[in-house]
């Protein structure tokens, strides 16, 4: 008889049955998790405009600063991740961490924004990839100077669309190559950041020195309307804030590692090893070459059986993946009209997903110690402090994606995140005091063919 997966067993004992397949080993997991933080897509289109703020000191320290208090998330939440390796994550452990009075309002929160985040995460995923499309078109037609074909507002919309139906199509019906394509992706960041920060340097016409890469502080409010330097700093911190996060996606697939309890962390802290050293090299090599400057399962969301249905042969929630691309092409139709689109998706994205961190790291603070069934990976004293400064720097990185970002504020300029994120935290609050408080009581156990409330 087959000896039972240790996060399988882990599963059953909170009270839930395995209904993914349990196929991703270690490393295929690591993958999809260096993948989905914004490396090269974070960096590369926020680079420019940080740079722009307080020069390149700021923005090579900066990674520094984000990478060493990022640190303290993942650990948090690879003790976490141990202890309840199941798909849901931050929303199973919210609900657990913060006990049967506090829990279904927490896991309802938790899930909010992480849904939130993921749809927002998605748009900026597709924006990023049309532009990267744009410039590819821009440089094989003869580049700005040449003639060269610079896609308009609707062709740049209809790639957006494109490269979010086919993520949907590949979640839907090719898990399988998602993980092939993340392998691939894995090796490209590594192969290629190698080649990039050897090779750019060297093909420059001319470097920086090392005092002007390091120290040199410049800011130009002209262009940005910034003129106070403490407020140029944090916004120029805004490029390694965006990029460093992300790396929850192995919590999220702890229902399909092997031996995710173990496994599960192990993921977590080396993608954040991995993203924050070839982080900091992709933006050594810029800098000194520059030229110029699952809620739906737990009946969370209207018409929750609808989302969450399983499809009967790929095994995934294809429904719900479909309402999550159709959300993502809606946010993006002002792209039509309006320039702050990227602004805005972007730091929704932020807020959403590394708010929703902030729930179940503040609830394993609180809670007592006695109450916590530790998994391999645990701190034991240190994580209450460790739990504290992860909460304070989360606060801190949601607090800065709602600044504006250019002086003077117009119509063209403003961020709009925080009309967008009051609406739907807004509603979301009024929805659980007015009703969903009344029936919504967290995750579902699901042993045994039974359903029953946490």
């Amino acid at each position: 008889m087959e000896e039972m997966d240790s996060g399988e067993k882990r599963l059953n004992e909170l009270g839930y049955k395995q209904e993914l397949r349990r196929e991703m080993t270690l490393f295929k997991t690591l993958a999809i998790s260096v993948s989905t933080v914004t490396l090269f897509t974070g960096i590369t289109p926020l680079y420019g405009s940080s740079l722009l703020y307080a020069g390149p000191a700021s923005l090579v320290w900066g990674w520094v600063v984000v990478s060493f208090f990022t640190w303290f998330i993942g650990i948090a939440m690879a003790e976490i991740c141990s202890s309840f390796p199941t798909t849901g994550s931050l929303y199973f452990w919210a609900a657990h961490l913060a006990g049967p009075l506090w829990g279904p309002f927490a896991s309802w929160c938790c899930a909010w924004l992480e849904t939130i985040g993921l749809i927002a995460g998605i748009g900026t995923q597709a924006y990023a990839g049309s532009q990267t499309l744009q410039i590819i078109i821009l440089l094989c037609t003869g580049t700005n100077k040449g003639g060269g074909y610079f896609a308009p507002r609707g062709v740049f919309l209809a790639m957006y669309i494109g490269l979010t139906v086919i993520w949907a199509i590949l979640n839907t019906f090719a898990l399988q190559v998602i993980a092939v394509i993340d392998i691939i992706s894995i090796w490209w960041q590594i192969t290629g950041g190698v080649i990039i920060v050897i090779m750019l340097p060297l093909v420059a016409p001319s470097t920086q020195p090392a005092s002007y890469v390091f120290g040199h502080f410049e800011m130009a409010p002209d262009s940005t309307g910034i003129r106070s330097k403490a407020y140029a700093v944090i916004l120029a911190f805004i490029v390694s804030q965006y990029s460093l996060y992300g790396y929850d996606a192995a919590a999220h697939l702890t229902e399909e590692t092997k031996g995710a309890d173990k496994n599960g962390p192990i993921a977590i802290l080396s993608s954040i090893g991995i993203i924050s050293v070839f982080g900091w090299a992709y933006i050594l090599t810029l800098t000194f070459s520059i030229q110029v400057y699952a809620l739906s399962r737990d009946q969370g969301v209207p018409f929750s059986s609808l989302w969450r249905k399983i499809h009967p042969k790929h095994k995934v929630p294809s429904n719900a993946v479909w309402l999550c691309a159709a959300i993502c092409i809606l946010i993006g139709l002002p792209i039509l009209k309006v320039n702050v689109v990227f602004t805005a998706i972007t730091s929704i994205c932020t807020v959403g997903w590394v708010g929703g961190y902030s729930i179940p790291i503040f609830a394993r603070m609180v809670m007592a110690e006695k109450n916590f069934n530790p998994g391999p990976f645990y701190l034991g004293r240190a994580s209450r402090p460790i739990c504290l400064v992860a909460f304070l720097w989360i606060c801190y990185t949601c607090s800065v994606f709602l600044l504006p970002t250019s002086y003077p504020i117009k119509f063209d300029t403003f961020n709009y995140a925080p009309i967008g994120l009051g609406i739907c935290l807004t509603t979301i609050l009024l929805w659980w005091i007015l009703d969903a408080r009344k029936w919504f009581k967290g995750p579902v156990r699901n042993i045994n063919g039974q359903s029953e409330k946490v």
